[in-house]
């Protein structure tokens, strides 16, 4: 069984068919997913996904793209979401100077101030960083509480930074990019994460991995995503796609009243 730790069922790429897909990845062998909402607009979307199918789980929370979006209003409107039974994360928050689409200042504040709201709420932090190494740790090194889990949501630094992530406690989940050529310093973190901190992830309706690279990405492409890494590792894709849901169900579900098979 496996689990798609990070995707966006919620997003207009989905509207069309959806239910299909959920459908689908149950039949491809998904026994969970997690639906990641980063804007307040996505939040009501990705409650009715996860309440109409039992496996699906649900995380919400300001994408640094959308930073200027949070303030005391948004934060109020998190805490009355977090309450939902299904949400089970906090994210993805964190930093993005590549694309700089909300000024810095703004990234950083939203940052620190949904770390903190997350550790008041109890709930494990799903964090993206991009070209944003330094702050990164800077920011988690002074906040982050670890005794609630996160995740280093489609990691994409080095081994060296992998090493100063695991050392706070994080988990790091590898998108569908390990499948690339490009993918040789990614290669170097799979190759060293341990078995009790690794998972995967989609992003989808992003990164779609090889050999579907062009078209849409799906939950049931994480296959492809365990089977390159289970590759790397010299593992048994059944026995790592196994400790996969153990590490999800672990640091997400801990609470939950998960399906029965």
């Amino acid at each position: 069984m496996f689990v798609d730790s990070h995707c966006h069922l919620e997003m207009e790429s989905f509207s069309q068919d959806r239910e299909q897909v959920i459908t689908k990845s149950i039949d491809e062998g998904l026994k969970y997913i997690l639906t990641v909402g980063t804007e307040e607009r996505y939040f009501e979307k990705v409650a009715e996904i996860m309440n109409t199918n039992p496996m699906v789980y649900g995380a919400i929370g300001i994408h640094p793209h959308n930073s200027t979006d949070f303030n005391k209003n948004v934060a109020e409107t998190i805490r009355t979401c977090l309450k939902q039974k299904k949400i089970v994360g906090y994210g993805e928050i964190g930093l993005d100077f590549f694309k700089n689409y909300s000024p810095r200042d703004a990234q950083i504040k939203a940052f620190r101030e949904q770390l903190s709201l997350a550790a008041d709420e109890g709930l494990p932090v799903i964090i993206h960083s991009r070209n944003a190494r330094t702050e990164t740790l800077q920011i988690l090194g002074e906040t982050y509480r670890n005794g609630n889990g996160g995740v280093i949501h489609c990691y994409s630094y080095d081994l060296e930074t992998a090493k100063r992530l695991l050392d706070m406690g994080f988990f790091i989940s590898i998108p569908g990019t390990i499948t690339y050529r490009s993918a040789e310093e990614l290669t170097k973190v799979v190759e060293y994460i341990p078995d009790e901190r690794i998972l995967a992830e989609t992003d989808a309706p992003f990164l779609t991995p090889h050999p579907h690279r062009g078209k849409r990405n799906v939950p049931y492409f994480v296959k492809l995503t365990v089977a390159r890494i289970a590759e790397i590792r010299h593992q048994e894709i059944g026995e790592l796609a196994a400790t996969m849901c153990t590490n999800f169900t672990g640091l997400f579900l801990k609470d939950q009243e998960v399906p029965v098979e």
